[in-house]
C-alpha cells in the first residue's frame, strides 16, 4: 500500500452530508483528481468480499487506496456513467466512453464498465497530459533506436511495428510517432488513423473508430480506408489474419503503416505473424522496423546499494540498488518509469533470408544481435548495472517462465546472459 497516496487522496475527500445530493458528484472528482495527482494510469473501483475498494495502478502496479461504504457503490457507478454518456439503465452488459470533459482540459480519461457477480465493476483509463510524452525526444528512448526510428518515420511507405505485453507504453509511442510526421511535415501528408477505440485525440490526424455494432469493423474500415488517399495510416492494433494481410499489402502500395501488435519480443513477432498465415514475402518485403518495449520501475533517490547475491537474482551485476521507500514515492522506493526498448530493421540480408526460411524466433533474434541489436534483456541488465532499477523489478516484468526465458534471455546458472533457441 502507497501510505502517502492513502493519505493525501484522504485529505481531499469531500465532507459527506446525510441529504446531501452533491456528495457523490464531489467524490467522483476526488477520485479523478486524486489519480491523476498520484500520476496513476488507471483506477480500478469493484465491489468484492461485501466491500466497495478503489486501487489506482501507479508505474504499472495495482496498488489498494481505500474502501469505500458498500451503498455509494452504484452511485459512483451511475455518476461515471453519466460523465461519459453510458446508458446508466444498463447493469447487465459491459459497455465504454469517454468522459466529455477531456478536449477540454487536455486529459483523455476512458470508463469502461463490466457486470460482475457482486455488481460493476469500473476501470478508467487516464492518459498523460497532452503536453507530456507528446514527441519521441520525451519517451526516454536511447539514440540506437531514436535515430533509427525518426528516419523511418520519413519513409513513403513500408509498416512498422510496436510491440510488447499490454501496458509496455505501445500506444504512447505510437502517438508521439504521429505527432512527429504532423510536426514534421507541417501538414503537407495526409495522416488517417482507425481504432478500437481511438484513446487520444491527434491534431493533424484523420481519426476513427471502428463500430462492429453497424458492420464498421476493422478490415472494413481499413478498405475504405484506403481510398481516402492517406500517405500515413495508423492502425490502432493487429488482431486477425485479414487486418494484418491489409496492413502489409498498404505497406506495399505506397502508405507508410504504423500499427501496434501484442508480442513478447520484436523476433518474436516475426513468427507470431508468420502462425496467423501471413505470406512471408509480405513480411518480408512490408516490414521496415519492429519496435518491442517493456517499461520497468524507476528507482527513487532514497534507493540503497547491496552487493547481497540474494538481492542480485542471478543477474550479470556486481553491485545493486534496491528499493527502500520514503515520502516522496509513497513507500515504494520507485518514481516514474524506465523504457526498455529493442529495435530490428528488416534491412539485413540475412535476416530477410530467415524470415522466407521460417527461421523460429531465437535464430532471427541471433543474428539480429549479431547485426547489432541490443535485446530488452541486456538493456535490463545495463538499466540495474546503472542504478536505473532493480533485480526485483526486471524479474516482475521479464517473469521466470519459459516463453519469457526464450523471449529475453536471462542469464543461465552461471550469470551469464546467452542467447537460447526457440524449441516452440
Amino acid at each position: 500500500m502507497t501510505q502517502s497516496s492513502v493519505v493525501r487522496f484522504g485529505q481531499h475527500l469531500p465532507p459527506r452530508g446525510k441529504d446531501d445530493a452533491d456528495y457523490v458528484p464531489q467524490l467522483v472528482e476526488a477520485i479523478l483528481d486524486g489519480a491523476r495527482r498520484a500520476s496513476a494510469s488507471d483506477v480500478h473501483l469493484r465491489v468484492n468480499d461485501g466491500r466497495f475498494e478503489m486501487r489506482w495502478r501507479i508505474d504499472g502496479v495495482l496498488q489498494h487506496i481505500t474502501d469505500f461504504p458498500l451503498d455509494l457503490a452504484p452511485k459512483i457507478v451511475a455518476r461515471l456513467k453519466v460523465l461519459a454518456d453510458l446508458l446508466t439503465y444498463r447493469t447487465d452488459v459491459p459497455q465504454e466512453g469517454r468522459l466529455r470533459d477531456g478536449q477540454e482540459t487536455g486529459l483523455e480519461t476512458r470508463i469502461s464498465t463490466f457486470p460482475t457477480l457482486f455488481g460493476e465493476k469500473v476501470v478508467i483509463r487516464l492518459f498523460a497530459a497532452v503536453g507530456r510524452y507528446r514527441r519521441l525526444d520525451d519517451l526516454g528512448l536511447p539514440d540506437d533506436v531514436l535515430n533509427p526510428l525518426r528516419r523511418l518515420l520519413d519513409e513513403t511507405g513500408g509498416a512498422i511495428l510496436l510491440t510488447g505485453p499490454a501496458g509496455s507504453g505501445k500506444t504512447t509511442t505510437i502517438y508521439a510517432c504521429l505527432r512527429e510526421i504532423v510536426d514534421k511535415s507541417e501538414g503537407n501528408r495526409s495522416l488517417v488513423s482507425l481504432e478500437d477505440p481511438v484513446e487520444v485525440v491527434v491534431p493533424g490526424v484523420d481519426q476513427s473508430q471502428v463500430q462492429p455494432s453497424v458492420g464498421f469493423d476493422m478490415p472494413t474500415g481499413l478498405r475504405s480506408l484506403l481510398r481516402q488517399d492517406p500517405e500515413v495510416m495508423m492502425v490502432g492494433e493487429i488482431r486477425d489474419q485479414v487486418t494484418a494481410e491489409t496492413v502489409f499489402q498498404a505497406s506495399l502500395t505506397g502508405h507508410l503503416v504504423l500499427t501496434t501488435f501484442h508480442a513478447g519480443s520484436a523476433a518474436r513477432a516475426v513468427t507470431r505473424l508468420a502462425d496467423m498465415g501471413i505470406e512471408l514475402y509480405l513480411l518480408r518485403s512490408g516490414l521496415l522496423a519492429i519496435l518491442s518495449q517493456r517499461l520497468v520501475r524507476r528507482l527513487c533517490s532514497c534507493a540503497g546499494e547491496t552487493t547481497d547475491a540474494d538481492a542480485r537474482l542471478g543477474l550479470p551485476v556486481e553491485t545493486v540498488r534496491v528499493p527502500t521507500g520514503c515520502d516522496g514515492c509513497g513507500g515504494t522506493g520507485y518514481r516514474g518509469r524506465v523504457v526498455l526498448p529493442e529495435m530490428l530493421l528488416l534491412q539485413h540480408t540475412e535476416i530477410g533470408r530467415a524470415i522466407l526460411s521460417r527461421c523460429d524466433a531465437g535464430r532471427i533474434e541471433q543474428l539480429a544481435v549479431e547485426a547489432g541489436l541490443l535485446n530488452q534483456w541486456e538493456r535490463a541488465c545495463r538499466a540495474v548495472r546503472d542504478g536505473l532499477t532493480s533485480p526485483a523489478e526486471v524479474r516482475r516484468v521479464f517473469g521466470i517462465s519459459r516463453e519469457n526465458r526464450n523471449s529475453g534471455h536471462p542469464p543461465d546458472e552461471r550469470g551469464v546472459s546467452t542467447l537460447r533457441q526457440d524449441a516452440s
